[in-house]
C-alpha cells in the first residue's frame, strides 16, 4: 500500500479558489494524485457541515477520477468550517469499513470532525488531525486528555489488526524534529506534555515510520509557518506530520518520505509505502 497524507489547510480553497496560494495548493494536489497513492488522507478540510459540493464534487471528479471518498467535517456545537478530514481511496481496491470515531475526548473536539478510519481485511488505515494546545497552552490540558483517549483507540485498533496511522500529530516528537528546540520549549507542539504524549502513543505498540527509515537524520521538516517568509527559504520548520504504524509491521515499511511542495509554505504532503 502506498499512501499520502497532508494537512491541506483548506480543500475548499485549494478546489475553488484562484488565489496565488490556492494555485499552489491545487498544484501539490495534482502533484500527490499523480503518484498514483492508494489512499490519500487529507486533514484541516474547512469544509461545511454538509461537506463536499457539487462544484467541489465536479473538480474532484477531473482531478482524481479513479478515487472514492469519504469526508468528516466540523459540527455543532464545534465550529463551522473547522478542522476537517477527509479519505481518497482507489475504486480498485476492497471497499473498506469506514467509521467516523468519537474517542470521548474533552470539549468540542469530537466534533470537530478529526478522525477518519478506514478498515481494510488485513489492515486498520486511519488519520487524524490533532488538536492544537493554542498560541497561549489555552487547550494544552484539553490536548493531553486528547492524546491519552487517542491512544486509548488506537491500542484498541491494534487488538484486532495491524495499524497505519497518519495525520497532522500536531507535536515535535524530539529535538532533531524542529530547527530551533531552544526558542520553542514552551509553544504549542513542543511543550514537555504534548511530546510525552507522543512518546506514550508510541509506547502502546507503534513506530514512528520516518525515523524507522532515515534514523536520526536532521533538518527535514513536516510544515513551515506561513507567517514567516523565509522559514522555508531557511528551512526553519518542524516535523509535526507522522506515518505510524504497528511494531510487528514496521519491517514491511519501504519508504517514508515528505513530497516537495515547491515555494509553498505551511504544510507538505508525506508519503509512506508498506509492502504485503
Amino acid at each position: 500500500m502506498k499512501l499520502i497524507s497532508w494537512n491541506i489547510d483548506s480543500l475548499n480553497a485549494a478546489l475553488t479558489s484562484d488565489s496565488n496560494r490556492a494555485l499552489l495548493t491545487r498544484a501539490t494536489l495534482q502533484k500527490v494524485i499523480a503518484l498514483k497513492p492508494d489512499v490519500i488522507a487529507i486533514q484541516e478540510t474547512k469544509l461545511s457541515v454538509k461537506g463536499l459540493t457539487s462544484k467541489h464534487i465536479e473538480v474532484i471528479t477531473q482531478l482524481a477520477p479513479n478515487y472514492n471518498y469519504a469526508w468528516r467535517s466540523s459540527v455543532e456545537p464545534a465550529r463551522k468550517g473547522y478542522a476537517g478530514t477527509l479519505f481518497f481511496y482507489l475504486k480498485t481496491l476492497e471497499e473498506p469499513k469506514v467509521t467516523f470515531p468519537e474517542i470521548g475526548a474533552p470539549t468540542t473536539m469530537d466534533a470537530e470532525g478529526r478522525i477518519i478510519t478506514l478498515e481494510f481485511d488485513n489492515l486498520f488505515v486511519t488519520q487524524v488531525y490533532t488538536p492544537n494546545a493554542g498560541n497561549k497552552l489555552e487547550r494544552l490540558a484539553d490536548r493531553q486528555v486528547w492524546d491519552q483517549k487517542y491512544a486509548d483507540y488506537l491500542a484498541e485498533l491494534d487488538k484486532e489488526k495491524p495499524v497505519l496511522a497518519v495525520g497532522d500529530f500536531n507535536v515535535a516528537h524530539h529535538e532533531i524534529d524542529l530547527a530551533h528546540p531552544d526558542r520553542n520549549h514552551m509553544a504549542a507542539g513542543f511543550t514537555d506534555e504534548e511530546r510525552a504524549g507522543f512518546t506514550k502513543l508510541l509506547d502502546r505498540g507503534f513506530t514512528d515510520a520516518f525515523r524507522h527509515v532515515h534514523g536520526d537524520v536532521e533538518g527535514v521538516y513536516s510544515w513551515w509557518a506561513q507567517r514567516v517568509r523565509t522559514s522555508k527559504v531557511n528551512n526553519s520548520g518542524w516535523r509535526i506530520d507522522y506515518t505510524i504504524v504497528s511494531d510487528r509491521i514496521a519491517d514491511k515499511v519501504r519508504k517514508a518520505e515528505m513530497i516537495d511542495s515547491g515555494t509553498r509554505q505551511d504544510h507538505t504532503p508525506i508519503e509512506i509505502e508498506i509492502v504485503e
